[in-house]
């Protein structure tokens, strides 16, 4: 046996353990890897979401909160109560208790691209908008506030609901696609990973979904030309998307809770500006004061 082919056997046999490796490691985290049905999805999301109701009995337009690739943070409680001051019943939707990704899981895992992908987590989004479609108290008014990894995830949704490609990860669609498009009047994205992986840009942009961009100028972890790129590709589809740079702003601004590793910080004048740039959006809208 030449040289070159004893290399290439032993070459194969790394990236072989490797994918062991990394199998291994997602179910160690709890990552489900059988597919779910709509109702199983929603019995596991249910037990962990959390929804803040405004003062009065409705029925109340809603907003829906992804939060980042390393789980609800506070960050998510600052805008939901902000949403729910403003009149709107706020969903916080924790997509990694259930699946049992703690905070070092969702770092190891989620935010190395290793589990739990923008598209498979697009199936949490589904579910929430069929059930809060299901509430007496909720109108046929929905926001979707998406930070990073959950700006990646209502931008897949969108795609997979245009294009009506069951999310990956659900046997089926909770209810038609387009039924449940159609209650979304914005997306509000803060600082979303727009990259090679995030497969939105492949399908036309609905002409009537309106998308705010919050970008960090010094996002090093999302690349702020990659949503620069995406959003043009949106607008060739009539859309209207617009893009807010914030100037010295980083990655999670918004986010008092940080990672021991992380050299990320809360800036309280950069969430400031951006609440300022999301209220006018809403204002835009045509349904928040």
């Amino acid at each position: 046996m030449s040289q070159r082919m004893i290399w290439w056997i032993a070459g194969g046999l790394v990236v072989i353990a490797l994918l062991f490796g990394l199998n291994t490691l997602r179910h160690a985290a709890g990552v489900a890897t059988i597919d779910d049905t709509p109702e199983r999805r929603e019995e596991r999301l249910s037990a962990h979401w959390r929804i803040l109701r405004p003062e009065g009995s409705g029925p109340f337009p809603a907003a829906i909160l992804l939060s980042g690739c390393d789980g609800v943070h506070d960050n998510m409680g600052y805008w939901a109560e902000q949403f729910a001051k403003s009149g709107r019943l706020a969903m916080i939707v924790d997509s990694h208790t259930p699946r049992g990704l703690d905070q070092h899981e969702s770092w190891r895992l989620v935010c190395a691209g290793q589990a739990l992908p923008g598209a498979e987590r697009a199936g949490d989004l589904a579910v929430a908008l069929q059930v809060l479609g299901a509430m007496d108290d909720v109108s046929d008014d929905v926001v979707v506030l998406g930070a990073s990894h959950g700006g990646w995830t209502a931008t897949e949704f969108v795609a997979h609901a245009t294009s009506g490609t069951v999310p990956p990860g659900l046997t089926a669609w909770p209810a038609p696609p387009d039924t449940l498009l159609a209650p979304v009047r914005g997306l509000l994205l803060l600082y979303p990973y727009c990259g090679i992986l995030n497969g939105a840009d492949n399908v036309d942009w609905p002409s009537d979904l309106p998308v705010l961009m919050v970008l960090a100028e010094n996002d090093r972890i999302a690349d702020v030309d990659d949503c620069l790129a995406m959003a043009e590709v949106f607008r060739t589809s009539g859309a209207a998307i617009e893009t807010e740079v914030l100037a010295g702003a980083e990655h999670g601004f918004d986010q008092r809770e940080k990672s021991p590793l992380s050299s990320l910080t809360f800036d309280a004048a950069q969430r400031n500006k951006a609440e300022g740039f999301a209220r006018a959006f809403m204002r835009g809208l045509g349904s928040d004061d």
